[in-house]
């Protein structure tokens, strides 16, 4: 029986690679998306993966949202991908709390809010593979990302924390830390930007989204069974 694999904002940017990576790999992929319907179902309808909406920094939501993946695939999640996430950049002194609030719910509370509703039925099973998507600016921050970077960082003591917790039970936790990789975000970036960031990064040049599936696809793997708490950065060879 195939193995049910979940990607929080599965339906953009690098969550959509995750997913059809996933998906080429012979799991049953399920993409969660929250806006944008109408471009979700032309995903759907263009790479065969079911879609789904819902607000993954709703917990109650969250609940509700699992239980229709669960029903429309038949079976439990073996494999969840909390990718889902959004940026509201301001220099701290100038930083609304709504844009702290919001940041923090999508980016970090829902991380709990997944894992807190898969985790039970991946412990029933013995069984379960969970990789949380945080960033580089978790793990050295960046100026304008107060927010995010915080966020970005608490996923990796999260993930740290529920690997202990989850290793007997046949469960691995880790974190996937992606450098500057070409999105739709990055490719609206100036050009001279562009260029000061490339001359920051070793190989000098941005990620792909198929670099970053790649190390999920690795960590999702059954044979990856040794490998849980780490954070796999992926980032071009920066290190802080």
């Amino acid at each position: 029986m195939k193995k049910i694999a979940l990607v929080t904002g599965g339906t953009r940017g690098i969550g959509s690679g995750i997913s059809k990576a996933l998906r080429d790999k012979g799991y049953l992929v399920a993409a969660n998306y929250h806006k944008g319907h109408e471009a979700a179902e032309k995903y759907s309808t263009e790479t065969g993966i079911p879609v789904f909406s819902w607000d993954v920094s709703d917990y109650e939501a969250c609940e509700k949202g699992v239980e229709k993946v669960c029903e429309k695939l038949g079976g439990t999640v073996d494999i969840l991908v909390n990718n889902a996430g959004i940026t509201r950049d301001s220099m701290l002194h100038k930083m609304d709390p709504s844009a702290w609030s919001i940041v923090i719910a999508t980016n970090l509370n829902s991380v709990f809010n997944m894992c807190r509703v898969i985790i039970p039925s991946m412990r029933d099973k013995k069984f379960g593979r969970i990789i949380n998507i945080s960033s580089v600016n978790g793990v050295k921050g960046q100026v304008g990302q107060a927010n995010y970077s915080a966020a970005k960082a608490g996923i990796l003591g999260f993930t740290k924390a529920l690997a202990q917790e989850s290793a007997s039970k046949g469960i691995t936790v880790n974190a996937v830390a992606p450098g500057y990789i070409s999105t739709d975000m990055t490719d609206v970036i100036r050009d001279d930007i562009k260029e000061k960031i490339i001359a920051g990064i070793p190989v000098g040049r941005f990620g792909t989204v198929d670099e970053i599936a790649n190390a999920v696809l690795f960590l999702a793997d059954e044979k990856s069974s040794f490998v849980t708490g780490i954070t796999l950065n992926v980032n071009g060879g920066q290190y802080f």
